[in-house]
């Protein structure tokens, strides 16, 4: 999650603003009062240099823990979906969760996804996956695995 999410800056307090590396959105996060002593352990993700920078485990019970959890930027949230959906702007325009349920976020996509659902519906697997890739990339849509 590194790669997604970069803090841009400290703002003390143990909050932080976050830019998200796919979609462009800044959010600012806190860490949560209860969780701040495991924050400051980093031991437990030296190992990790690709972790998101608020995972902690807890050493005693080697539970993973999002320091941050309730303040969450949004794509953590959404964060069940397997393929982003990039218009052509390359704003977040829809999401695939589980195997192949497409959320669309603007119309555009939900007139197309109408448009297509059925040919895919018979489909499964790396097909459906390739099938998705290609009808989106040829309608001026990016995907973001």
């Amino acid at each position: 999650m590194r790669d997604v999410h970069r803090v841009i800056e400290e703002c003390g307090g143990y909050t932080f603003v976050v830019h998200n590396h796919y979609t462009g959105d800044i959010e600012e996060v806190q860490v949560a009062p209860d969780r701040r002593a495991l924050f400051e352990d980093w031991s437990s993700i030296e190992k990790l240099p690709n972790a998101c920078f608020f995972l902690r485990f807890d050493n005693e019970t080697g539970k993973a823990w999002c320091t941050v959890h309730q303040t969450r930027p949004a794509l953590c949230r959404e964060y069940c979906c397997r393929l982003l959906v990039f218009d052509s702007q390359g704003k977040l325009a829809g999401r695939v969760t589980y195997q192949t349920a497409l959320i669309p976020e603007t119309d555009d996509l939900i007139r197309l996804w109408e448009q297509v659902q059925p040919e895919l519906d018979r489909l499964r697997g790396t097909e459906w996956d390739d099938a998705f890739i290609h009808i989106l990339t040829t309608a001026g849509y990016s995907i973001r695995r």
